[in-house]
């Protein structure tokens, strides 16, 4: 690239978010990693990278669109927006609660509307534009005790398909990468016996790290990938195959 172009990454600055803004940082983006409350990942994210950081709820519309609108004047239009943010909250059905279900929904799915709204506008009229939506395993196959986050992951990828059909002619694209269990903290804070029934179902007899999920990340975002959209790319090391 002969020039920094902007990368927006929700959940950038922990987890497969981190790996994901370091790896865009490494193509040549400027990255604006968007975070929810760990000030002190966001501070570290920015020491290390130089790279913005902003403090933001992406369940908010209102507040979505005042931070996008302060990237884009700050650096320029968005070029690549990554969907990364999620949380967990789960429980069987017959015993979550309504927050259970609300925050997951709102935070994994509504967000994706939120920050695709709050580009849209700026991608169309640049005439380019790459959206890459993190879904799950568990989006595809579904999972006990995560009917709210199966259901936020699988909406994902209606929502992908669905905004790629209405973005193609202006050269943005729209895909999903669904990874499996990868080495994060959201996995660390598992029941280790758990865990370890879940590695045992993956053909590759391990779990996958942060890198591996960006290094698509950088692929869809890149010129190679332009003729890929509407996509989902698995990659869970053959532990669930459509």
């Amino acid at each position: 690239m002969t020039e920094k172009k902007l990368a927006i990454v929700t959940g950038g600055t922990r987890g497969i978010g981190l790996d994901i803004s370091k790896a865009l940082i490494a193509e040549g983006y400027q990255v604006a990693a968007l975070y929810a409350g760990n000030d002190a990942a966001a501070k570290a994210f920015k020491d290390e990278t130089g790279h913005a950081a902003y403090k933001v709820d992406v369940t908010d519309l209102d507040a979505c669109i005042a931070t996008v609108e302060k990237a884009i004047k700050k650096f320029g239009a968005p070029a690549v927006l990554v969907n990364n943010a999620g949380i967990t909250r789960d429980g069987m059905l017959h015993k979550m609660g309504a927050d259970q279900w609300s925050d997951v929904i709102t935070t994994n799915l509504s967000s994706c509307f939120n920050m695709c709204r709050a580009v849209m506008t700026a991608m169309r009229d640049a005439g380019f534009g790459r959206i890459i939506n993190i879904s799950s395993i568990n989006g595809q196959k579904g999972q006990l005790g995560q009917t709210n986050y199966a259901a936020a992951k699988a909406g994902m990828l209606g929502f992908t398909k669905s905004l790629a059909l209405e973005s193609a002619r202006k050269g943005i694209t729209v895909n999903a990468i669904c990874p499996g269990y990868i080495k994060t903290d959201m996995t660390a804070s598992m029941d280790a016996a758990v865990l370890d029934s879940i590695v045992k179902q993956i053909p590759q007899g391990r779990m996958g790290a942060p890198s591996e999920i960006a290094a698509i990340v950088a692929f869809l975002a890149s010129e190679k990938a332009a003729f890929i959209t509407g996509a989902t790319i698995s990659a869970n090391g053959g532990q669930y195959m459509i």
